[in-house]
């Protein structure tokens, strides 16, 4: 009897949800929710998040909030729900009210979201009145973080305030039933943005628009195409010719195209596609795939020159889909700029920018406030691995072992550019901003980071930035008003942020290979065995360096590095392999011979990507390199990943005094060609030696400090064949290996590194 009464008792609960729950459904899935349990009180956005008061018999109560717990809508990601008992105020019914303001802000900003199924069947319904229309969507899918302004997420505080809604439109979004309740895009043809095609003096074309771009797109024609966070420039993926004429307009010599497939069929037909990619390429994020080509897809080389593999990404947008609607099945869709620029935003600015690229431009008047990019991302070893995390991702927070504190901010690197800023256990890792070299990249980090502060309601007090003394990035550090700023090395940066990527606070092994990283000793380091954590390091183990003749133009040119890995280790013998195998070039040849003889402008770098630079230009896979980390990369696709591969054996190589010599691996590449071999064994026995490299420098490294945990970290390990024998082997011996999970382990996650390593530096002083 007791029992009975205390369930009839009456209580009222305030719950607050705190995560990413504005923008994807939250408070109509609480509002139905309440009212098919017969709960009586209210649901609300606020600044800390999702605010409900639910009031009712304590069994019906207890089970709503378990509910809400443990079954939120689709794309909500519930971080916290905490609860207090409340005395009964005699509510007669539930109700969804307004958003409040006025205090600190701990809501997130959902991500954009790729078209839902609902939608897509609307936008292809005669009967339906969104019919044909680009911009339909729903709670369920569509823009957000692009155009969002600040919290809490309302229409009035997105660039959708500019389309006051319609009769029809307001009744859904008023509608707790509805589909569209309190979706802040909402839209239809009769009040929402609309779409105009114009040629690349912004004059109209005539006609229905979509037919307009398939005779462009037909014809060979290059369209400029403005997407949810930036403009696409775009063409017909089968005609090799407009391929060429895209590529010399954009100034991109031979960096792979992203391509988008009408569906998942038209990617089978194309590509290798495992659950795993499918599932992803199918995902709300719906990011950009790495893909292996079908060696039959009859596809042009000029797609992604000297490569086996295809960035593929699905229509994410009803424009997308209504583009594919006519003869098309495979479009280049790749991002709208010039070379390494931002991406275009604006319609003036993309005219501007992109009106010697585009004959044609397809945009819309709906505003993009935040610019991002497309992410880009792999299935390595069964799981994803994310190579660019912007779109679909941001800004959504990586989890991590801080605490209260101030706002802390890592203002990244150069080359692939993310910043992150630091807040009460929450990383919130900026959308991809690319490169810093040039006043529009600058510009572009800048108002980046101003819009990310003014949507989180803060402004970083404590900076940390790579030491790098170039680095425009820290330059720009460097002028921030702050309390405090932490110059904090490049490696040690991605070792952190492999240890905040898995949440764990621990001394590790950091396993750090990439291109280059600027040194305490002012040398270019790059194939580093490092022991660590958030506060300092140790470098235990590192390749020996070797001058690179003129510093960036031996980047740019890999066969420089070849002659001075050649004479650096194998004297006149390697002399003469250089004579052999680039003899054509005469007198660039003497010239670097000289240089690196004299030591004029021949800076060491000890870095894995200028290793992986030889190999390639010695095997002649790259002798030329026209973006960042082709030689690299072009190797990597050649590796034999059968059985055969894997028992190819290993170059040899030495570690003495915690310096690896590559002496041996480079006079057995010059063995091995002098024999004939072919590039594909070169390139297996190669990565086979770097293999082995990796897992002797850890067992000694674990021998002399009793470390077992090793974190893998830098661009290198976004090879895949590297990435799964190394997670396979070291396992083996005893190891536990950390990878990323949620940032790239390349420079685009170095940001989240250089805030944790600050935080703690901070909270060291204090």
């Amino acid at each position: 009897m007791a029992r009975g009464h205390r369930a009839a008792e009456t209580v009222r609960y305030r719950i607050t949800v705190r995560g990413t729950v504005q923008g994807v459904g939250f408070r109509p899935f609480v509002y139905n929710l309440a009212k098919s349990c017969g709960i009586h009180g209210s649901v609300l956005n606020a600044g800390r998040g999702v605010v409900v008061e639910a009031e009712g018999p304590r069994d019906v109560v207890d089970r709503f909030l378990e509910t809400v717990r443990t079954s939120p809508p689709r794309l909500a990601q519930v971080e916290e729900v905490a609860w207090e008992s409340l005395p009964p105020a005699g509510y007669t019914a539930f109700e969804i009210i307004a958003s409040t303001g006025g205090e600190e802000i701990e809501a997130l900003v959902p991500p954009d979201v790729g078209l839902c199924p609902d939608c897509a069947r609307e936008t292809f319904d005669p009967a339906d009145r969104h019919h044909l229309y680009p911009f339909t969507n729903c709670t369920n899918c569509g823009p957000r973080f692009t155009i969002v302004r600040e919290l809490p997420y309302d229409r009035p505080k997105t660039s959708m305030a500019a389309f006051p809604m319609c009769a029809e439109c307001a009744r859904e979004y008023h509608d707790p039933a509805d589909r569209r309740f309190h979706a802040q895009p909402v839209a239809c043809p009769v009040c929402g943005p609309a779409v105009e095609l114009v040629d690349a003096q912004g004059r109209p074309v005539p006609g229905e628009w979509a037919e307009a771009c398939w005779e462009i797109l037909g014809q060979g024609g290059i369209l400029a195409l403005k997407s949810l966070g930036g403009f696409h420039l775009v063409c017909d993926a089968r005609n090799p010719e407009a391929l060429r004429e895209l590529r010399r307009r954009k100034g991109r010599d031979a960096k792979p195209f992203a391509v988008m497939a009408r569906n998942l069929a038209t990617v089978g037909r194309y590509c290798r596609l495992d659950e795993t990619e499918a599932e992803l390429l199918a995902s709300p994020q719906a990011p950009i795939v790495v893909l292996r080509r079908r060696p039959d897809a009859g596809l042009p080389a000029e797609l992604a020159p000297g490569l086996q593999t295809l960035g593929v990404m699905l229509p994410y947008t009803p424009l997308h889909f209504l583009v594919f609607g006519g003869p098309f099945d495979l479009l280049v869709m790749t991002s709208g700029n010039y070379s390494e620029l931002p991406l275009a935003k604006d319609n003036a600015r993309a005219l501007e920018e992109l009106g010697g690229i585009a004959d044609y431009f397809l945009r819309h008047n709906r505003e993009i406030v935040n610019r991002c990019d497309d992410s880009l991302a792999a299935v390595m070893d069964g799981g994803v691995q994310l190579l660019r995390r912007s779109r679909g991702y941001v800004p959504g927070p990586v989890p991590v072992p801080t605490g209260d504190g101030p706002v802390v901010l890592g203002i990244g690197g150069e080359m692939k550019n993310t910043f992150c800023l630091l807040k009460k256990g929450r990383a919130f890792v900026s959308q991809h901003i690319g490169e810093l070299d040039s006043i529009e990249g600058e510009e572009n980090l800048f108002s980046s980071l101003l819009g990310f502060q003014r949507l989180l309601d803060i402004e970083a007090e404590i900076v940390g930035y790579d030491m790098h003394p170039d680095y425009r990035s820290s330059r720009l550090a460097e002028k921030m008003p702050a309390r405090a700023r932490f110059a904090v090395q490049h490696h040690h940066a991605h070792l952190a942020a492999c240890l905040a990527d898995n949440g764990l606070e621990e001394r590790a092994i950091g396993v750090i290979l990439d291109g280059t990283g600027y040194g305490p000793d002012g040398t270019l380091w790059g194939f580093e065995v490092l022991t660590g954590d958030y506060l300092d390091f140790t470098r235990e183990i590192h390749l020996a360096p070797v001058p690179l003749p003129g510093g960036e133009a031996a980047v740019r040119h890999p066969w420089r590095t070849a002659v001075a890995y050649l004479l650096s280790y194998l004297g006149e013998e390697g002399a003469a392999a250089a004579e052999r195998r680039f003899g054509d070039r005469g007198r660039e040849l003497e010239v670097v011979q000289r240089m690196l003889t004299r030591g004029f402008n021949t800076p060491p770098s000890a870095g894995c990507g200028r290793l992986f630079d030889a190999v390639a230009a010695l095997a002649g896979v790259c002798t030329r390199s026209t973006y960042e980390g082709q030689a690299a990369i072009e190797l990597g696709e050649l590796v034999l990943e059968d059985a055969r591969g894997r028992e190819l054996p290993p170059y040899s190589y030495s570690i003495k005094e915690g310096v690896i010599s590559a002496s041996g691996t480079i006079a057995g590449v010059v063995e091995d060609l002098e024999r004939g071999a072919a590039a594909a064994v070169i390139a297996t026995r190669f990565h086979n030696t770097v293999l082995e490299m990796v897992r002797e420098a850890v067992r000694r490294v674990s021998a002399a400090t009793g470390l077992e945990t090793v974190a893998l970290s830098g661009g290198t390990w976004q090879n895949r064949y590297l990435f799964q024998r190394a997670r396979e082997t070291l396992p083996a011996e005893g190891f536990r290996v950390l990878t990323h999970r949620r940032v790239p382990a390349n420079d685009g996650g170095l940001c989240l590194g250089q805030s944790m390593i600050a935080y703690r530096r901070w909270k060291r002083c204090v």
